[in-house]
């Protein structure tokens, strides 16, 4: 590959320290950019704006919808609950018109936690609010400030599948999950207790979601295949 092709990361919005210095700041965990650039990209972060998608999606080859805090239920039909204790208001309206317009243009994609919650709610879905009342434990969130260790089987078929095979360890670090999967996609991995771990478009050259945390550790094949849509 001749050049490395751009691939935008969406960003946290957050407390930030360096120096004698303490401000907000749009930021990434340094995992996301290292992760595109072993891959062959070139990570450039997108701090969440309305009203930009004309100017930011033609600059980039390929997009990353980060992890963070979780959606407004009421942007999926509901009320919040107790568990849904931290929010990114900021974040839920630049991010879902980023993403819709990636779609509309064919743009690969990967959405990371938050990020396919953010791929499933722009088509319709719901979400569990707190998944361990679903599926009766707190695997999937065990430490807090921490990533734990669990498989996932994939569907036949699915490129999630032709990317990661039959089944795969992945690093996870969430509490709400996917309840009703958006028109349009199709869940494509799961854990072991049922919940749904990766959904995907099967009409586009590659929009995938993942709950679980793929920058994380050294398996970059989601990345590979991201970076090789991206570079088509």
């Amino acid at each position: 590959m001749s050049e490395r092709p751009v691939i935008g990361i969406t960003t946290y919005v957050a407390p930030a320290r360096w120096g004698p210095w303490e401000q907000t700041a749009a930021l990434v965990p340094l995992a996301y950019a290292h992760a595109v650039a072993r891959a062959g990209g070139r990570a450039v972060l997108l701090p969440p704006a309305l009203g930009t998608v004309e100017t930011t999606l033609v600059a980039v080859a390929g997009l990353i919808l980060c992890g963070g805090p979780d959606l407004d239920p009421a942007r999926y039909g509901q009320s919040r609950v107790a568990t849904t204790a931290h929010l990114a208001p900021e974040r839920d309206a630049p991010e879902l018109e980023l993403a819709w317009a990636a779609l509309e243009r064919d743009l690969p994609l990967l959405g990371i936690c938050r990020g396919m919650q953010v791929l499933n709610v722009l088509r319709g879905g719901t979400l569990h609010q707190h998944l361990p009342e679903v599926v009766g434990h707190d695997g999937h969130a065990a430490r807090p400030g921490h990533f734990d260790a669990h498989r996932v089987r994939t569907a036949p078929g699915t490129r999630v599948s032709a990317v990661l095979g039959a089944e795969t360890t992945v690093m996870s670090g969430h509490h709400q999950g996917i309840d009703h999967v958006g028109g349009g996609l199709v869940a494509s991995a799961w854990s072991p207790d049922g919940a749904v771990e990766a959904l995907e478009d099967p009409d586009r050259r590659f929009a995938v979601g993942v709950l679980w945390h793929p920058e994380q550790g050294d398996d970059g094949r989601l990345f590979d295949a991201l970076i090789k849509a991206a570079g088509a």
